[in-house]
């Protein structure tokens, strides 16, 4: 695991722990919870055109509540992945790995069609 990704990791499982709260973590409701706080995500695109969401960006107010939002899913990501003893970061790795065995450069470049349609 990255230094990076483990302090930080550290630091959330030490809040965590200060808390007492290590007791709710089960596996199944850490991961029901990425999914409630991606859904909170996806409710900051709600109602707006692409171009509106990427106008947004450049909005104060809506990169707070977006920073917010992602900060979420990726603190329970990284409660998931402790929890079920996973290096995240060599995950992500492998499956970067994968993608690119699936989406060779020479056949996905400039398409969204997926690797069976390849």
């Amino acid at each position: 695991m990255s230094d990076s990704i483990l302090q930080l990791t550290q630091r959330l499982t030490q809040f965590r722990d200060d808390r007492d709260w290590r007791k709710f973590h089960n596996l199944k409701d850490l991961i029901q919870c990425v999914g409630i706080e991606a859904g909170e995500l996806m409710e900051l695109t709600q109602w707006k055109t692409t171009d509106e969401v990427e106008e947004a960006a450049a909005d104060p107010v809506f990169r707070t509540r977006l920073g917010e939002e992602l900060s979420d899913v990726f603190l329970y990501l990284l409660l998931v992945a402790e929890r079920a003893g996973l290096d995240i970061a060599e995950e992500a790795h492998r499956k970067i790995d994968t993608n690119g065995n699936k989406y060779p450069v020479e056949k996905a470049r400039g398409n969204a069609k997926k690797y069976t349609e390849l």
